[in-house]
């Protein structure tokens, strides 16, 4: 498999946003990562989205359980669209997503976040990745299947529960495909000025909506359906 960089550079470069008649994004992302400081991050950068121009989310989880959006879009074109229900405020700066090597990510929020991670892939990971390449779509958007893979995924890569369907934390219906995975092995952060400490999972597993927030770092390539009234 090619490193993760290749994937997500031809993602900017080569935008593809699935059929569908939902709304719909495509990109990358890191899932979650949680800190021994309780600080817990997350990114999502859509290369392709029904509902606007492509942009750019950090998801932020403060020790309290506050939850702040730096997006690089206005609130009503990005996440906050379908999952600013009970986050403490949605915020609009610049983001940069850099990669320092084949495998080295830094993301970078004004003031507010500067976060490095290193991924690898595992024995684990390169089954699922296996897998599902070879899934049609009808298989990703199977609610019966994704629910099996989030059980199988909570099973064998350690990262507590994993929900690929359910609802958003606006009370939508979504339906997400990791296409390709790799674990974080290393991170570090400093958020509004503060280390983030080492990365560590919390006592308490923290989630918006019915998505679960991972207990280790997860980069995924991939693709999320969210279905809307009307």
């Amino acid at each position: 498999m090619r490193p993760p960089r290749e994937y997500a550079e031809e993602s900017g470069r080569h935008p593809k946003l699935p059929p569908g008649s939902e709304e719909r994004v495509a990109g990358y992302g890191v899932m979650g990562q949680t800190f021994e400081s309780g600080h817990v991050l997350g990114l999502r950068r859509w290369t392709a989205s029904s509902v606007g121009e492509q942009f750019t989310s950090i998801w932020h989880r403060e020790p309290d359980g506050s939850w702040h959006f730096y997006e690089s879009a206005q609130p009503q074109f990005a996440c906050s669209r379908w999952f600013g229900h009970g986050v403490q405020e949605s915020v609009v700066v610049p983001i940069d997503v850099t990669w320092d090597g084949p495998t080295q990510l830094r993301v970078t929020a004004e003031r507010r976040v500067d976060w490095r991670l290193t991924l690898a892939a595992s024995p684990m990971t390169r089954v699922m990745n296996a897998v599902g390449g070879g899934m049609p779509m009808a298989a990703w958007r199977s609610s019966a299947m994704l629910r099996a893979m989030g059980a199988m995924a909570s099973a064998t890569l350690g990262v507590g529960k994993v929900s690929m369907t359910g609802l958003t934390a606006n009370g939508l219906p979504f339906d997400a495909n990791p296409l390709r995975i790799w674990r974080v092995v290393d991170a570090t952060a400093t958020i509004n000025g503060m280390d983030a400490g080492a990365p560590a999972p919390l006592s308490q597993q923290a989630r918006l909506g019915d998505f679960w927030i991972p207990q280790r770092g997860i980069f995924a390539m991939g693709r999320v359906f969210v279905d809307t009234p009307g």
